[in-house]
């Protein structure tokens, strides 16, 4: 069955999709915002320097992905997710207060506060976003749903980042009226949100947020579609992390590029996962393929790869702006590596996600998300200690990207003992087209 997109502006999606993009909108708003005043403005806090200040401040917004995300998935489970919604969007308004404070006092203390606080948001949403799909949206819509949601996100993440990079010079009435209006908005879109009945009503509760978490992922790993699901999704944040960390520096120290050029990147890498998500759910016509996560990763070890080899020796000579870039020929090859690689990485993770959703039973459904969240977060903090460990040994960032796009292969060949059904897919989508 054929399978377009006509689903979009309905009550069933829409207010969900405005309600995710303008949340993601607001999170990356505000933490670039912090980095920015970090980085350029002098905010401080406890005599830290800068560069520690920024890893604190990253920190502080992960950490309640593992603290909260249990709990978040049996909210999500227990209650009306569409309520859920509401009552995290009003608790936006109020951290958006609170993050304005700490703007006109400039307080890094309040922001940082505020930011943990954006972290909860995030990982008590993030559950209800995936588990309330397959409740909005027929079976043949899921796979364009969870496109369009992926596309969203990035797209929302990167004008956030912008944004906050932009609006911290127009001083906190403007980046405070921003993030306080755009929570607002977000709030106004999750009225419009339809009922959504509770998947388990009868579940208990716990605030033992350690033992709910050991116990949720001890649930979920049993449960094989869904352990693999998860297994696939967190490799890709995984490569996702190591890729937009080391952008800036790849840029400055590789490829000569001034902060111009590294925007230009970042959004090409946000387009390319976009578009990736749309055309990967496009050609899915309405199905479950995972031989597309074949497709994406091949393509994201071979651009991957590329942008690495592209740019081996370290840039030497001064920084070049964005029409100097753009000039030289061997750009074009940067850009189209980093646009492609993010491309193909939306092929990795729709059909991922959707078969989270599928594979989980209707009663843990919000919980293997909020699972899938806690190996996410785990994933990312390993990127980052590897990163780190790889660059003390070779003081090269287009070695650690060449390294990354060899082991991606490792990691689907794993990912494929794990998922023989992968591999038995891999040509399904392709036989679907030409029938």
């Amino acid at each position: 069955m054929k399978a377009g997109f006509s689903f979009f502006a309905t009550r069933r999606f829409f207010p969900l999709f405005g309600t995710q993009f303008l949340g993601a909108f607001n999170d990356n708003l505000l933490k670039t915002a912090i980095v920015v005043l970090i980085s350029f403005h002098g905010l401080s806090l406890a005599g830290l320097p800068p560069e520690q200040l920024v890893n604190l401040a990253a920190g502080v917004f992960i950490l309640p992905f593992f603290l909260f995300s249990a709990t978040a998935g049996k909210l999500s489970e227990r209650y009306d997710k569409a309520v859920i919604a509401r009552w995290i969007k009003l608790a936006e308004i109020a951290i958006m207060l609170l993050a304005g404070a700490g703007f006109f006092l400039h307080s890094a203390g309040l922001l940082l506060s505020a930011l943990f606080l954006m972290g909860a948001h995030s990982a008590f949403f993030g559950p209800l976003k995936y588990s309330v799909l397959p409740q909005y949206l027929k079976e043949h819509e899921l796979v364009g749903g969870n496109g369009l949601i992926e596309m969203g996100t990035f797209l929302a993440i990167l004008v956030g980042q912008i944004g906050g990079s932009m609006l911290t010079t127009g001083g906190p009435l403007l980046i405070t009226a921003t993030l306080l209006a755009t929570a607002l908005f977000g709030y106004g879109a999750s009225r419009a949100m339809p009922p959504a009945r509770p998947g388990a009503p009868e579940l208990k509760l716990s605030f033992n947020f350690l033992k709910d978490s050991v116990v949720l992922m001890r649930d979920a790993w049993r449960i094989r579609d869904v352990r693999c699901a998860i297994l696939g999704i967190s490799w890709f944040w995984l490569m996702g992390a190591v890729y937009t960390t080391q952008l800036p520096t790849f840029t400055r120290l590789h490829l000569g590029g001034d902060a111009g050029v590294y925007t230009l990147l970042l959004a090409l890498f946000s387009i390319g996962i976009g578009l990736g998500s749309v055309v990967c759910a496009k050609l899915s016509q309405g199905k479950l393929q995972l031989g597309m996560v074949l497709v994406g990763s091949v393509g994201m070890t071979l651009f991957g790869g590329d942008l690495a080899l592209s740019a081996l020796p370290h840039y030497r000579g001064e920084l070049i702006g964005l029409a100097d870039f753009l000039a030289r020929a061997g750009s074009w090859r940067n850009m189209v590596d980093v646009a492609l690689l993010g491309f193909f990485g939306g092929f990795f993770t729709v059909p991922l996600y959707t078969w989270l959703q599928t594979a989980s039973p209707d009663d843990f459904r919000s919980q293997a998300v909020a699972a899938n969240n806690i190996a996410n977060g785990f994933y990312m903090v390993a990127a980052a200690i590897g990163s780190a460990l790889a660059l003390k040994f070779y003081d090269s960032i287009a070695i650690l990207l060449l390294a990354t796009a060899a082991l991606n292969i490792l990691a689907t060949l794993h990912l494929l003992s794990a998922a023989p059904v992968i591999w038995r897919q891999r040509l399904d989508w392709l036989r679907a087209l030409r029938g």
